[in-house]
This record gives structure tokens, sequence and C-alpha cells, in this order.
């Protein structure tokens, strides 16, 4: 399958990660480190070794899985792993994992001695269709997703259907809603596409297309001034949701069962204060809620939610700035709601499981 180039970077499919061996040696790295997790050095570093059998030089840094561990604390521990081990500016990272890992991994990458190059094979699903591009790198703060970040692009990407086997259901449902963000922001077409597949049998050609559409919005707008703001629809309330679940719930939601709501919440407000259709937010209602499980937002939870989203990156002068659908297949940004709106939103989806 034929690679994308995003600003310089190539993102490879299906390549066996036959290049990768390539890159190093036209690098001239002093080192090479790979950075995994706890369930990806048991899953995905076996995959990974027999795609590259003849290349074994490399030291492993492992770290704990999940989101609650990206935070500066992990990365201080990786910084001095890295200088430990003896990692000068020539060495070479390989995040090899979800997108903890490429986004923390980016991040320590990006800032370890003013920078050093690294690669990301990212093994989920949802890493693959959404942060496999635009170089964003990012961790935590204080429960505030991504707060601390650079823009740096990896040397490269590949994308490989083999780890995804390694995966459960429930992680690829949590890729899923990302494809099904990109259908409705920017290809009606493909979200009707997406409505009649499995998402546990996912042809790579529609994970393609969602990389694609996903690039094509990053290349217009690389540092996230304008049309990139997009990519953010059902983030505002997702992040915020996905946050405070993380937090209050013993079994917490995971980014795509959070997203969903979002969206959900999202298109009522697009309906409300844009120009969706009523016919087009029952579709996106009624598609969503089939997929995804049921989950109750706590009216006592409304405050706490909204002063998660009052930290959101996005927002500018005090006002929560949310991207909203005009149309699907269509999406626009800055869009101001108020928090009355915003409330209703959240009604809105408990609505549709209330019996």
């Amino acid at each position: 399958m034929e690679k994308l180039e995003s600003a310089g970077t190539y993102i490879h499919f299906e390549s066996s990660l036959e290049p990768i061996t390539a890159l190093i040696e036209e690098g001239k790295y002093s080192k090479v480190f790979v950075f995994v997790d706890i369930n990806t050095s048991e899953h995905c570093l076996p995959v990974f070794r027999e795609m590259l059998d003849d290349f074994s030089e490399f030291d492993l840094i492992e770290t704990d899985p999940g989101e609650e561990n990206k935070n500066i604390d992990f990365c201080i521990g990786i910084w001095k792993t890295l200088l430990d081990f003896g990692a000068d500016r020539k060495a070479l990272m390989i995040n090899l994992g979800g997108g903890v890992i490429t986004d923390m991994g980016g991040f320590v990458a990006s800032t370890y001695k003013r920078g050093i190059d690294f690669i990301n094979i990212p093994t989920t699903l949802l890493s693959q269709v959404d942060a496999s591009v635009g170089g964003k790198t990012g961790i935590d703060i204080d429960n505030v997703k991504n707060m601390v970040g650079t823009f740096t692009l990896p040397k490269a990407v590949f994308i490989e259907s083999a780890f995804l086997k390694t995966l459960p259901e429930r992680e690829l449902l949590s890729g899923f809603a990302e494809m099904v963000k990109h259908g409705l922001i920017a290809d009606n077409a493909y979200f009707e596409r997406l409505k009649s597949q499995r998402f546990s049998e996912l042809p790579v050609e529609e994970i393609y297309r969602s990389v694609q559409i996903k690039n094509e919005v990053v290349t217009a707008d690389p540092l996230e001034k304008n049309v990139r703001k997009i990519l953010n629809f059902g983030h505002t309330i997702g992040h915020a949701v996905e946050s405070y679940s993380l937090n209050n719930d013993k079994k917490s939601l995971n980014h795509g069962e959070a997203i969903a709501i979002g969206m959900i919440c999202e298109a009522w407000l697009s309906w409300k204060n844009s120009t969706l259709t009523e016919a087009e937010l029952e579709e996106i209602k009624t598609y969503i809620a089939s997929v995804y499980p049921a989950y109750h937002i706590k009216e006592k939870s409304f405050k706490a939610l909204s002063a998660l989203m009052q930290s959101d990156k996005k927002n500018e002068n005090g006002h929560i700035l949310f991207s909203l659908l005009e149309k699907i297949g269509k999406c626009t940004y800055n869009c101001r709601v108020s928090e009355t709106d915003i409330n209703e939103s959240l009604r809105f989806y408990n609505s549709i499981y209330a019996t």
C-alpha cells in the first residue's frame, strides 16, 4: 500500500517494518532505544522482533501502562534511564505502543538534550488512526490531558495490521471512535461505509482513509491555528468525561468510549448552535449509541466537567470553544457555547438510555 507523506515524514503501511533498518543505517545512530509499556512488551515486542529478525541491537525501556502514567514523573524516570544508558544526541528512540507510548515517548525524545530522533510504531487502532499523524507529543498535568507537549515530527511512522491482532475488542472499539469522527468531520461517504463495517474486521484500506483524512487536515494547519481544530470534534466534552471517569469510576472509560459520548453531545450542540439538521443528529445519535455502551453522566458531576472543559487548551479569552458539525462531512471551529447548552447536551446524552 502506498505510503503517505506528512510534512516530510513518511507513514508506511504494511511494510513489515523493513525500512527501519535502512533508516537506522542512514542515521548513523549511536544507540537505539525501544520504548514500550508492560502490555506491549508482552504482546507486541515479539511481533516487532519477528518482523526485524536481523535487528537486535537496542536497549529496552519499559514503563507501566495507562493514561494515568502519562505524566512528568514518568518522563523524569525515562530521561534518567536514557542518561544511565549513555544516550547522546545521536540516539534514536522507537516508540512501540499505543497513544500513551507515542505521546509520552515523542515528548521525552523531543526534549531530551533538546531533541533526539524518534520513530513511532503505533500498535493500537486508536494510535494508528489518531496519534500517528501530526507530530503532537504530550503529557497530562493534574488530570488535564496533553497540557504540556511539543509539535515534533517523528522520522517515520509504521502502521502494521499485525499488531491489531493482539488487541481485545474493547481496544479496537476505542480506535473506531476516531475513525467515525473523521467521517463526520470530513467525508460523509466514508462515514456511511463505516456504518456497515464490523470494527473487529476493518480492512486496512479504511484505516488508510482515516489516516489520509487526518493527514490532509494536519498538512493544511500544522500548528493547530485554524482548520486543524476540527479534529477536536467530540473531544471538548469527551476529554472532560474521560478525565472525570479516570479519577472517579472503578472501571473508567477508555478514550474512544468517552469520545463517543462527546460526539453525541457535540452533535446535539451542532444542532442547537450550528446548521446540523435534526435528521442528521438522529442518525449520528442512533448509530453511535448502537455501537458504544451506555454511560450515565451524573448531574452532580456537571460542575467538575465544566471545570475540566475550562482547562481545555483550545479555549481563548476564558471561553470554551467547540468544533461543531455544519452537516455530516463538514465541520467548523471556534464556536462559543453557553454552559446552559453544554449541560443540556449532557442531559440529551443521558436521555438516550433512560428507561
